[in-house]
C-alpha cells in the first residue's frame, strides 16, 4: 500500500549526497503516464509524513484534468526534519505540537529524534544541547558552549583571533559568527514578533529586548531572567541551523539526484511530460533540478514552487545589489517549457521573518538589525529582479490563466493563511486551489 489514494503513484528515493535509489527511479520510469506530477517535500522529516502530504495534495487532480491526460504522481523522498513544534494545519492540532503551555525552549522527544536522525552519530554533542535547552542557564559562558555546539552540528568552520573577528571559512550566515547572545536575542525577538512566546506568561513578561526582529537596535541585555529567556532564541538557532543544513542538502538533492534521474526518463520515454512541484525547501529541490536539464529539453512542462524557502533574486541575471552576479538559477526558467510559478504568502512567517535574518551572511555589515532585500524569500515576496514576470492574485491566475512561459509570481494569501507561531501558514498548502495553479501551469485542464 503506498498510502497515497490517486494512482498510478511511485516515490523517487534520493539520499543526502544525491544518489537515486534505483528501483525507485525504475518505478517512477515505468508509470503509465502521459505527464507525470513530480512533488518534493520540504522539511517533512519521515516518510509517512510526506506521504500524508502527497496524498492529500494530489487528491483533486483526477478531476481537475481533461480528457487524454493520464496522470502519473511521484513523491520526492530525501533526508530532511521538521521541529515537530511547527504544525502542519490538517494534519495536527496546534496545541498538540506545541504542547503547553505553549512554545518553549525545551526540545520535545519527537524532535530530538528526529535530529539524531538528521544528524546520525552526534548523540553527544545533541544530549549537552538538549540539556541547556532545558536548564537555560544563567550564563553567557554556556551561550558561548551551545553556540559553538551549534555550529558544530552545522559544519560551519568559523577562526576568531585576538586581532581579527570569528569569520567562516566559506561564506555562511552571519547566525553562526556574530555574537551568540546577539543572536539569541534576535531571534527571540523574532519569535515575540510572530506571537509564539505570548502562552509563556513569565518568558514573554520580560519584553522584546529590541523591539522585534526586524527593528533593530535593541537594549542592552539585563542579568538573570533576560539571559534565562534568550534560550528561547537559543532553540531557534538550533532550528536555523538544520535549515541551513536542508538548504544546502536541497540543491545537491535537486542537482546530482532529481534532475538526473527525470533527464534518465526523459531519454528512455522522450513522449512523457514532467510538472515539477515543491514545498519550501522541496522548492530549492525542484528547481536546482533544473540545472541538471540540457539546453534545448522541453520535457519539464511547468514548475510550481509552494512558500519557495530560497532566495526571491534566484532567477534573476542580475543582482539589484551587485549587477556582476545573477540568481544561484539564473536564467534557467528558460529549461522550462512552461511557466515557472511562485506561489507566495503574506502569513508565512517561517519566510517573512526567519527566513531574512537567517539568511544574512557573514561579513554583511548591517548584522541582523534592519530589513534587507537582499536576504528575502521567493515564498513570501515571489520572484524578484526578473523583467517582464508579472505579479497575479490567486483569482486572477484562475480566472485569467497563467502566462505560457517565464516567470509568475502569484499571491496566495487568501488561502495559505493558516498555522502557528513559529512558522505560520508555512505549510498550509493542500488546498484545491493551488492544485488549479499547477494544473493551469502545466496546460492540464478541461
Amino acid at each position: 500500500m503506498s498510502g497515497v489514494g490517486v494512482g498510478p503513484y511511485a516515490e523517487l528515493t534520493i539520499d543526502a549526497e544525491g544518489d537515486v535509489s534505483g528501483p525507485t527511479r525504475d518505478a517512477v520510469a515505468g508509470l503509465d503516464a502521459t505527464d507525470l506530477l513530480v512533488f518534493s517535500h520540504g522539511w517533512n522529516s519521515d516518510r509517512s509524513t510526506a506521504t500524508r502530504l502527497y496524498d492529500r495534495f494530489f487528491a483533486p487532480f483526477p478531476g481537475l484534468v481533461r480528457p487524454g491526460i493520464r496522470l502519473g504522481y511521484v513523491g520526492v523522498v530525501w533526508p530532511a526534519m521538521r521541529f515537530s513544534d511547527e504544525p502542519i494545519p490538517d494534519f495536527e492540532a496546534v496545541g498538540a505540537a506545541l504542547g503547553e503551555p505553549g512554545y518553549g525552549a525545551a526540545l520535545d522527544p519527537a524532535t530530538r529524534r528526529a535530529l539524531e536522525a538528521f544528524w546520525p552519530g552526534r548523540r553527544a554533542e545533541l544530549d549537552r544541547v538538549a540539556e541547556l535547552l532545558e536548564l537555560r542557564p544563567e550564563s553567557e559562558a554556556a551561550f558561548v558552549e551551545f553556540g559553538a555546539l551549534v555550529r558544530e552540528l552545522a559544519g560551519v568552520e568559523v577562526v576568531a583571533t585576538a586581532s581579527v573577528p570569528a569569520v567562516a571559512a566559506d561564506e555562511v550566515p552571519a547566525l553562526f559568527t556574530l555574537d551568540v547572545l546577539e543572536v539569541c536575542r534576535a531571534f527571540t525577538d523574532a519569535l515575540a514578533e510572530t506571537g509564539a512566546l505570548g502562552a509563556l506568561g513569565e518568558e514573554a513578561g520580560g519584553g522584546a529586548a529590541g523591539g522585534g526582529a526586524a527593528g533593530g537596535g535593541g537594549q542592552a541585555l539585563s542579568v538573570g531572567g533576560g539571559l534565562r529567556r534568550l534560550w528561547n532564541g537559543g532553540k531557534e538557532v538550533l532550528r536555523q541551523a538544520t535549515y541551513y543544513q536542508m538548504k544546502k542538502r536541497a540543491g545537491v538533492v535537486g542537482e546530482r539526484g532529481l534532475g538526473p534521474a527525470l533527464v534518465d526518463i526523459a531519454r528512455s520515454r522522450p513522449e512523457l511530460r514532467v510538472h515539477l512541484i515543491g514545498h519550501s525547501f522541496g522548492a530549492r529541490v525542484v528547481a536546482y533540478a533544473l540545472r541538471a536539464v540540457p539546453d534545448g529539453w522541453d520535457f519539464v512542462r511547468s514548475l510550481t514552487l509552494l512558500q519557495g524557502a530560497f532566495s526571491h533574486y534566484a532567477f534573476a541575471e542580475r543582482l539589484p545589489h551587485d549587477h556582476g552576479r545573477g540568481g544561484g538559477l539564473r536564467g534557467l526558467q528558460r529549461r522550462v517549457a512552461g511557466p515557472v510559478v511562485a506561489c507566495h504568502s503574506d502569513h508565512d512567517t517561517a519566510l517573512k521573518v526567519f527566513y531574512p535574518l537567517a539568511s544574512r551572511m557573514a561579513g554583511d555589515s548591517a548584522g541582523l538589525a534592519g530589513f534587507d532585500a537582499r536576504w528575502g524569500a521567493i515564498g513570501h515576496g515571489g520572484v524578484r529582479a526578473v523583467p517582464g514576470a508579472p505579479r497575479l492574485t490567486l483569482d486572477g491566475a484562475l480566472g485569467g490563466g497563467l502566462p505560457q512561459g517565464g516567470c509568475v509570481s502569484v499571491d496566495a494569501g487568501s488561502v495559505v493563511r493558516r498555522g502557528g507561531a513559529p512558522s505560520g501558514a508555512h505549510s498550509d498548502i493542500c488546498h484545491e486551489e493551488l492544485a488549479r495553479v499547477v494544473v493551469s501551469a502545466g496546460r492540464l485542464g478541461r
